[in-house]
Parts: structure tokens; sequence; C-alpha cells
């Protein structure tokens, strides 16, 4: 019968044995490394799904948006505006926050823009009146229309319009809504808007 006797070093002492295993490091056992290799996969395949995830909503979604600032821009009818989104619309500025989604995406009644009209407005579309209490859009003004209720967006020294366009008759209106030109379309209709008559006598209508 063959006995096993430990083996000792120079000093005495029992030296153990460390067997290697194969593959791996000494003193690992392999369910650890098995372990360790599952986590890593598990972390990848996560981040992977994640990545897959994020990619199908960009997909369905598209990319989120970056809205600039409220830009000022210049209408066909040669008034203020308000520049749309889609960078090609320009509305006048006396459609923004009236309640009515004039732009394709709707950002002319955006709750921070209207949130606290007219300060939350920014400063191209408002216009001051004489009455520093009142205020009207930046294109009615000088637009023949006494919008400021004292024709101060209309007439100096608050506002320097230009003379009458060829589709207004300059006189003294009567009537309250104007304020140095009428309509020509009012001229020679039998009824008197300018306070000499001229509407009636020398205006040669529209």
């Amino acid at each position: 019968m063959n006995r096993i006797f430990p083996q000792r070093d120079v000093n005495g002492n029992v030296v153990t044995e460390t067997k290697a295993i194969p593959g791996g490091k000494a003193g690992l056992s392999p369910l650890c490394c098995s372990r360790r290799g599952a986590c890593l996969s598990a972390c990848i395949l996560l981040l992977l799904a994640a990545l897959a995830a994020l990619l199908t909503l960009v997909a369905i979604f598209g990319l989120p948006s970056r809205r600039p600032g409220a830009q000022a821009c210049v209408t066909p009818t040669n008034r203020t505006g308000f520049l749309c989104r889609d960078r090609r619309t320009c509305i006048p500025a006396s459609r923004v926050c009236d309640g009515v989604r004039t732009c394709v995406f709707g950002e002319d009644e955006d709750e921070n823009l209207c949130r606290k009209v007219p300060e939350s407005l920014p400063i191209f579309l408002v216009a001051h009146c004489g009455n520093p209490t009142s205020w009207i859009y930046s294109d009615q003004r000088c637009d023949g229309i006494n919008n400021c209720g004292d024709c101060s967006d209309e007439l100096s020294p608050v506002t320097v319009c230009p003379s009458c366009d060829p589709g207004w008759w300059r006189c003294t209106p009567t009537v309250f809504m104007y304020c140095d030109c009428i309509p020509r379309s009012l001229c020679r209709d039998g009824v008197q808007h300018c306070s000499d008559w001229s509407d009636e006598n020398s205006c040669p209508g529209p």
C-alpha cells in the first residue's frame, strides 16, 4: 500500500500544492469566470436594446426640433410680420395671439408667447400709443385706421407716417375710425366723410 507523505520545504514546513485550472487563473473556479462573462454579456445586450429603442423613437417621431426665437419678417403688403417655424410663412403681427393658429405648427399661439400679452410678445410685434397704457400691434401703425383711439398711431409727434396711399383720400375725416385720410371707396357715395365735403365734391373715387 502506497502512502503519500506531505512535501516539506528546506525549513520543514508543509508545502500546499496548488493545481492550475485549464484555461483559467490559479485559485479561480470555472463558475466565477462563467458568472462574470454572463454579467458582461447582459450589460452589452441591455445597451444594445436601449440604443435600438432610441433609434426606433427617432424613426417614428423624428429628431427634436430646434425652435428658434421669434423673428420679424415683412408681409406681402409691406407690413411688419411674424416668421413662422417653416421659415417661409410670414403672417401679419396682429395675427399673433389672436386665438387662431395661423402658422402651420401653431407657434403663433404658443403658450409662452401669449401668456401675458403684450409683455410676453417680442418687441418687434408691439407699438405704443400716445397713452402709455395703450398699445397696438406694429402692423397696425400707419395703416390709416385709428387703432389707438387718439390717432397717435397715425399722426406725429408719436408716429411719423408717409402720405396717404393712392387708395386713400386726404382730408379731415368726420368718421372717428380714420385720422387724416379716408378710403377712396367712400368717395362720392352720397355720405359726408370729410369735414369739408371734399369726399363728395373733389375726390375722384376709387
